[in-house]
This record gives C-alpha cells, structure tokens and sequence, in this order.
C-alpha cells in the first residue's frame, strides 16, 4: 500500500460534543495512520425487547463519507451513566464505501470508553470483517480529540 492522504469532512454529535472524523494515509514503518472526519445523518432511539431499563442508552447512527471513502456507515451506539461527563460507550459500525483510487469493500470497528478519561478510549477494526478491497484490514482505531474536534485514529497494520 503507498502512503497517500484522503479527507472524509462532516459533524455529527455524541456524548453533547461535535466529532469531527478526518482520513489521512500515511506509512510509518509497516504501519498506515487513518485519520477520519465523516457526517451523520440521523440517529434513531432504539430499545431492547423484554428489558425496561434506564441504566443504559441504546441508538443508531446513519453516517455519510464524503470524500477518500466515498460511502455510508451503520453505527449501534450504546451509552450507560446520566451524568454529563461521567457516562461511558461501545459503539460498533459497519462502513461500507470505495476509496479514490477505486478499492471498494466493507469494515466493522468497534471502539468505547469513559467520557471523562481519554485514558480508556480503545477501538479496534474488527478482524477478518474486511470484503473485496477492504480485506484484510486489522489494527486499532481510536477516537481522539483536538482543536478540530474528536476523530478516529486508525492504525492499519
């Protein structure tokens, strides 16, 4: 894979603050850093059947990629805590799209932590759930913020 630099732009909201996801390629070593910005379009209130719960929150985000990934991300967020700055997530999200030099395919990631320690913030590409192009991706992909806002720091090894 050569080094190359792709930009998704967007906002979306989570946890009250605007994320910012922004896609840049560069290799480091075996390493290439994905840095990404996309849009969300929508989000839908979900709930679990048989379980009346106010513990948790459960949602989906419909997500738009604008440019690099050209394509659509379906997202499962689930939220526990009230309390703003206390509360924690794990979210799961299907990204399904082609890049600008015509590889297409389908990735899962899945990332969470606490709201109040970037300390525990993970996320991970989930292996083996890469199609056609995007096969064989594997590596973290974690959500950091800057003065740009939150974006996704994915590290393909």
């Amino acid at each position: 894979m050569t080094a190359r630099t792709w930009l998704i732009t967007g906002v979306s909201s989570g946890f009250g603050r605007g994320i910012m996801i922004l896609i840049f390629w560069g290799r480091i070593g075996g390493i290439v850093t994905l840095i990404a910005r996309f849009q969300v379009d929508g989000f839908e209130p979900r709930q679990v059947s048989g379980l009346d719960a106010d513990w948790f929150g459960l949602m989906t985000f419909a997500k738009t990629f604008t440019s690099g990934i050209i394509g659509h991300a379906t997202t499962v967020f689930m939220s526990a805590g009230t309390e703003e700055g206390s509360r924690s997530y794990v979210a799961t999200e299907r990204i399904t799209g082609h890049t600008e030099d015509g590889q297409e395919g389908s990735v899962t990631v899945q990332h969470g932590g606490l709201e109040s320690d970037p300390g525990t913030w993970f996320g991970h590409i989930v292996p083996g759930t890469g199609t056609r192009g995007f096969s064989g991706w594997s590596g973290s992909a974690r959500i950091v913020h800057d003065d740009q806002g939150a974006s996704f720091e994915i590290d393909l090894a």
